[in-house]
């Protein structure tokens, strides 16, 4: 019985199809729009919140957030006076716990290969 290739049901995707996931992708380059998804995913915050939280100035961080709506990935509300930002997207919290799993195993196995070259040259 022939196994079935895990790839084969995958479609080639289509010029428009790259140039979308390459702009979400984009949105998630910059440390401080992680930084913003990071508080975001523990709670809803305002934008004054998100200021005090993440050390940058008001400018920097609605700018942040406006690129981070334009890519569906936060969205806004009103409450009074206040902007209060959530998680629009859930799947950017698998996607965040999918990178973090991975980079720690990444260090990990790094932290173990040193420990092992560490003990091969102390003998």
């Amino acid at each position: 019985m022939k196994k079935k290739k895990k790839n084969a049901n995958r479609k080639i995707l289509t010029p428009l199809a790259l140039e979308l996931i390459a702009s979400r992708f984009r949105a998630l380059s910059e440390p401080v729009r992680l930084r913003l998804l990071n508080l975001l995913m523990h709670k809803e915050q305002s934008v004054g919140a998100l200021v005090a939280a993440s050390g940058s100035g008001q400018a920097n961080v609605s700018k942040h957030l406006s690129v981070l709506r334009e890519a569906g990935m936060v969205g806004t509300r009103k409450e009074g006076l206040q902007t209060i930002c959530y998680i629009a997207d859930p799947i950017i919290n698998e996607l965040c716990e999918l990178m973090c799993s991975r980079l720690r195993d990444e260090m990990e196995h790094k932290a173990a290969a040193l420990k092992m070259t560490v003990k091969a040259q102390a003998h």
